[in-house]
């Protein structure tokens, strides 16, 4: 680092390598994008030049010397740059990009030494100026450290395998394996993949039901069998349950093993084996989990590109579509997921895989006596059905009636109460016909089962 004064830290050669190697390499980017901002740079030029860089970025246009100088000009900022001849010098410092996550690490390090110096100093003041109420002055202490810390916050995607050895370690075992990939993706369920003739490459398919009814399970299990059973690169955003809950999960479906039993790492020899068993088979797997709590839309994009870009992939699930946060200030909730779903759309489109995001369903499902879900229950819908190729609901009627009460309503006819028994119904297809299949949910497992192995027991609306 070069130091000069009393300047903050900071470390110019870092930060101009990082941007010559930008502009001799247009795929550098999806390197650094996750993660470095452009308020990061300590000089200014360096970081007019980076936001350049941004902007080129998303708006899917090449960057290069040409492009970067004509962004530069666009915004009033080339002559103030250094101009053409100071990109010049930005690409005759680094003979390759091959170190620019290396130097992005450099510039974000410098920055975030930066921001404890300002939040020491905000804590400084806040103990000259401390009233007689100490709670108050610790709240605002810890709010100062806090927004420094929000920035470790960004997780980038960790395989299964990673998530699994950690599993094992924890319970004093170890596995051991490796990964690969797929031209065309199917559900793995029977009766879906007849109706939906699998899943269609750029097609945007949410994946909606009201909380517990099982859409993450569902979602899960498209994204295990397709790793496991076709050996497809599956990208799985979670924003709501943490990487080790999600393999959990999986595990637990795939082993056969009770849930609760693999949660707490407490089974039987007979079940160890299972699991063991199990562990191997997703170790296999290339699924590939980001579960970053608080991401965006760029964010997700520039994370699936850069593992499209190194592993190749086949489907992306994100869990789920609320938690995304939209990219700029939008004046309601609707117009912001509108620009979300558009955003998924041009992913699936962009990357050309399909893209499943579940979704929330709103309470307008309660209210109604029949409790079948419709395209209109959609939460906060905006243009989610519009830019949907595909809509999947989930609808359990053992949810909503007891079983008391189904056997008093149905005693003529002698019907069997619908115990874990889920519709799944596709009520939009842009391509193809409607319909529902019939799946049955193991509680036990936490995973979903064809109602008949070997029969698509799916019916046309």
């Amino acid at each position: 680092m070069v130091e000069q004064g009393n300047l903050p830290p900071h470390d110019i050669e870092a930060e101009e390598a990082l941007l010559g190697s930008l502009l001799i390499d247009p795929d550098a980017i999806l390197k650094v994008i996750t993660f470095l901002k452009v308020e990061d740079f300590f000089d200014e030029v360096n970081a007019s030049i980076y936001g350049a860089c941004v902007n080129l970025y998303r708006r899917s246009e090449a960057i290069n010397q040409i492009t970067v100088a004509h962004e530069l000009m666009r915004l009033g900022r080339l002559e103030q740059s250094g101009g053409a001849s100071n990109l010049n010098r930005l690409i005759g410092g680094v003979p390759t990009s091959l170190h620019v996550e290396y130097y992005g690490r450099i510039v974000e390090r410098m920055s975030l030494n930066r921001k404890l110096i300002a939040a020491g100093r905000r804590i400084a003041a806040i103990g000259y100026e401390a009233g007689p109420d100490t709670e108050q002055s610790m709240s605002q202490a810890e709010e100062a450290l806090f927004q420094v810390r929000m920035r470790e916050s960004n997780r980038d995607f960790v395989s299964i395998r990673d998530v699994l050895d950690g599993y094992f370690e924890e319970s004093g075992r170890a596995v051991d394996v490796a990964a690969e990939g797929l031209p065309h993706v199917k559900t793995g369920f029977g009766g879906l993949d007849s109706l939906l003739g699998g899943l269609q490459r750029s097609d945007l398919i949410i994946l909606a039901a009201r909380p517990s009814i099982g859409k993450t399970t569902l979602a899960l299990d498209i994204a295990r069998r397709a790793a496991v059973d076709q050996k497809a690169c599956v990208a799985l955003f979670s924003l709501e349950m943490s990487a080790e809950s999600v393999v959990q999960r999986m595990l637990s479906a795939q082993s056969d093993v009770d849930f609760w039993q693999v949660r707490i790492g407490k089974f039987f020899e007979h079940e160890e084996r299972k699991i063991m068993e199990g562990a191997g088979v997703l170790s296999d797997a290339s699924i590939y989990i980001d579960d970053t709590p608080q991401v965006g839309t760029m964010s997700v994009r520039s994370k699936a590109k850069r593992l499209d870009f190194e592993r190749r992939l086949d489907l992306v699930i994100i869990d789920y579509l609320q938690l995304i946060e939209g990219e700029g200030r939008r004046d309601t909730r609707v117009q912001e997921l509108s620009q979300i779903t558009r955003s998924l759309k041009l992913l699936a489109r962009e990357l050309n895989v399909p893209v499943i995001a579940v979704s929330q369903l709103s309470r307008a499902v309660e209210w109604r006596t029949s409790h079948v879900p419709q395209l209109a229950d959609l939460r906060e819908s905006g243009t989610i059905e519009q830019d949907a190729d595909i809509v999947l609901f989930i609808y359990r009627e053992d949810k909503y009636v007891s079983e008391e009460e189904w056997n008093r309503l149905h005693d003529i006819m002698g019907e069997p109460y619908p115990k874990g028994i889920a519709d799944v119904m596709v009520a939009k297809h842009r391509n193809g016909p409607l319909g529902q299949v019939k799946m049955r949910f193991v509680d036990r497992v936490v995973r979903f089962d064809n109602l008949e192995q070997g029969a698509a027991s799916s019916s046309l609306i």
